[in-house]
């Protein structure tokens, strides 16, 4: 480390070419036109003079042409898959969504609806003879059924809330779903003598829920996920459910056409008990309902088998610890008490399940789980007896590389997925027994004359205890290892999720930039199973430090990084331990902390998911224990800081608020560390919500890691 007088800021013009040069980029970024920004406006030519990606690599004006595949669904022919097309609108700085169909044998792609309105959440009917969906086709979010038959398609509701969980009753008469419902609480207080015309401060807030605020949304507001049921042929949408609990996700109907199934908690202490949620059995009718379940931990997405004497569901007994494994079970139907019948089909799979339906013939079931940095597709039987069907699944994260994927079975057992393929966001494929079959083509119109890079995985073992790590490099165009390349190392969220070997705009862009990428799934990450995510419960960070250290000196091994030219990255929980590290280590030329947590001690009481973490990643609050919370701040370590460090999050975020980077930024400004802060308008954690905040996230983060590469410094004439 450098001692601390090298690293203050000195009296020279430094600071404040800085400050201009982040408030420089802002203006331009913020007045130009996000489908044309060139050379005149990129952040990168306001932060050096040098050369730029030509027309054969990825740009950021690229980002509003990428489409992927989503939800697919097998049509009643079982030959016609109809999935959402998502794409980018450049003029709403939106995503959009279209509903299309394809042939299972790739003929015959064409759009289902024809209407440029956003449509989405396709579901089918029992007996495959109607579609219901959500459309902005009149303005607001509604649901609308599409007849096959008779090819006419009807509004359902006129609803103030988006809906969303559509489900058919199984004799197709009516359609339930889960919407947010206001309610008007009477404040504590008010002044009732206001003059009529008069121009007042808007009334106060007046908040008694504990978890008052939600990242996406903002301030709660008073009101809670109900369900509702309404005629599939249009009509009054009418409320079941009543009081303050929240009625939300996958509505299973029983065989009745009376009574569904849902997921929620109704315990009294529920906005601290979080994940203590039930599968509850409703009469639509009378409103009345019954508990099924009784486990401690949540019960969800519950799923009537085809024969309607069973349901599935995914859940765990919870047992404290900050990762734990999703199972599948099944229960029998039951009217008059809680099952007690309730069957772990996955028991021996220390991997979660996600992603559950039926086989046709009811002797089991598909799910989706992630293994290694890859999602899979499998089947299970009653008997427990697990087979998987690809491991293929991806591309729909169009910003870091995470693990993703939906799919659909046909009647025969062929899977129909969405593929990753590390160089492309997801096309729909099929896979039969032996063969993978690609039934789409998305994205050529952008890519195919583009440069990309596929990732390369990379085996490291841990120098901490020697297990084995997975991660993966990602090079830049004509790329040629004889020569030296700047590396950035850039680390997940989470910390319980993973990467794998998937599409990533945020990744290509840095190695188009010129930069060698690696990036890997250190201790802590999901996919590896509990033992390996629980290594840093209640320890976090910790060791996944070290981890991370490993992978960049495995990419450094191979021979052609620039070792004076080494940077890092991360967003959430990736920003966390760009923090930590570079409060461990100045090997690091520069960095940017996204979206961190800094103070532990602080987050607490400001996060939207303040009654979990101190339950789950804690083992008391922190004025029990404030020892515990401050030796795993990053803040402790700002001290050691001597790395340039940009520290950037959205305006809204309420998962890793902002003052938390305020509290970094001012730390770093007073320990003098060339530093600066960026503040992303409009945006709540998840910063590429819009795609234009997504090429300003790349593009700041290139900016500051090209002012201090010197492979990217004008070159002194002699």
């Amino acid at each position: 480390m450098q001692n601390r007088q090298s690293k203050r800021l000195m009296k020279t013009p430094f600071v404040g070419v800085v400050l201009g040069t982040v408030l420089g980029i802002v203006s331009s970024l913020s007045h130009a036109n996000d489908a044309n920004i060139n050379q005149q406006n990129t952040p990168q030519n306001l932060a050096y003079s040098g050369v730029y990606p030509i027309a054969d690599t990825l740009t950021y004006e690229d980002i509003f042409g990428l489409e992927y595949a989503a939800n697919p669904i097998i049509l009643s022919d079982d030959k016609t898959v109809l999935y959402e097309r998502i794409s980018l609108d450049i003029m709403s700085d939106s995503r959009r969504s279209n509903l299309w169909t394809v042939q299972i044998d790739g003929n015959k792609h064409l759009p289902f609806l024809s209407s440029q309105a956003n449509h989405s959440s396709p579901v089918l009917s029992k007996d495959g003879q109607r579609l219901a969906y959500l459309s902005t086709h009149e303005g607001s979010t509604q649901i609308y059924v599409y007849d096959f038959a008779n090819q006419t398609t009807t509004r359902v509701t006129d609803v103030a809330m988006r809906p969303s969980g559509l489900a058919f009753s199984p004799d197709g008469k009516t359609l339930a779903f889960s919407m947010f419902t206001p309610k008007s609480p009477k404040p504590l207080f008010s002044l009732g003598f206001k003059p009529k015309g008069a121009k007042w401060a808007e009334p106060a807030t007046y908040i008694e829920d504990t978890l008052f605020q939600r990242d996406g949304a903002g301030m709660n507001k008073p009101g809670n996920m109900h369900l509702y049921v309404v005629p599939v042929i249009g009509g009054q949408a009418r409320q079941v459910t009543q009081g303050d609990y929240d009625y939300s996700g996958t509505v299973a109907w029983l065989p009745d056409s009376e009574h569904v199934v849902v997921s929620a908690n109704i315990r009294p202490d529920s906005q601290f008990d979080v994940f203590n949620s039930d599968l509850v059995r409703i009469n639509t009718k009378t409103g009345t309902w019954l508990r099924l379940t009784d486990m401690t931990g949540p019960e969800a997405n519950p799923v009537l088998s085809p024969d309607g004497q069973k349901i599935a569901f995914t859940g765990f007994i919870d047992n404290g610890k900050s990762n734990q494994i999703a199972h599948l079970y099944v229960m029998d139907i039951q009217d008059h008490s809680i099952a007690q019948n309730v069957r772990d089909l996955t028991p021996t799979l220390d991997r979660s399940v996600g992603d559950i339906r039926w086989a046709k013939d009811g002797a089991g079931l598909y799910f989706s789980y992630d293994d290694d940095g890859k999602k899979h597709v499998a089947h299970v039987g009653l008997d427990r007896r697990i087979s998987s069907k690809t491991d293929a699944l991806g591309g729909q994260s169009f910003g870091r590389p995470y693990t993703s994927g939906d799919f659909a079975v046909t009647a025969a057992g062929d899977v129909v997925f969405t593929l990753g393929n590390g160089v492309a966001p997801a096309d729909l494929a099929v896979t039969d027994k032996q063969n993978i079959h690609v039934l789409t083509d998305l994205n050529s119109d952008v890519l195919a004359h583009k440069k990309l890079s596929a990732p390369q995985e990379m085996k490291v073992k841990s120098s901490v205890d020697g297990r084995e790590l997975s991660a993966w490099i990602v090079t830049p165009p004509d790329f040629d290892p004889s020569k030296k390349y700047p590396l950035i190392l850039e680390i997940h969220g989470g910390p319980h999720t993973a990467y794998g070997p998937e599409f990533s705009t945020e990744v290509q862009l840095f190695a188009a930039a010129g930069y060698v990428v690696v990036y890997g799934n250190p201790r802590g990450s999901t996919s590896q199973g509990t033992e390996f995510a629980n290594l840093i419960d209640k320890n976090y960070p910790s060791q996944d430090y070290d981890d991370l250290m490993d992978m960049v000196d495995g990419v450094v091994a191979k021979g052609y990084i620039d070792q004076d030219n080494l940077f890092v990255t991360g967003g959430s929980g990736g920003g966390v331990l760009t923090a930590w590290i570079i409060g461990k280590t100045d090997k690091f030329k520069a960095a940017v902390v996204a979206k961190p947590v800094i103070n532990w001690i602080s987050m607490i009481g400001t996060s939207d998911i303040y009654t979990f973490m101190t339950k789950y990643w804690f083992t008391d609050l922190p004025w029990n224990d404030v020892d515990q919370y401050w030796n795993r701040s990053p803040l402790k370590l700002v001290g050691n800081v001597t790395t340039p460090t940009m520290v950037l999050t959205g305006e809204l975020d309420v998962r890793t608020p902002m003052g938390e980077s305020e509290q970094y930024y001012g730390a770093l400004r007073l320990e003098g560390v060339e530093s600066s802060l960026v503040r992303i308008q409009g945006a709540y954690h998840g910063i590429a919500a819009k795609p234009s905040n997504l090429a300003r996230k790349v593009g700041y983060i290139l900016a500051w890691f090209d002012r201090y590469n010197s492979q990217k410094q004008p070159k002194e004439k002699k």
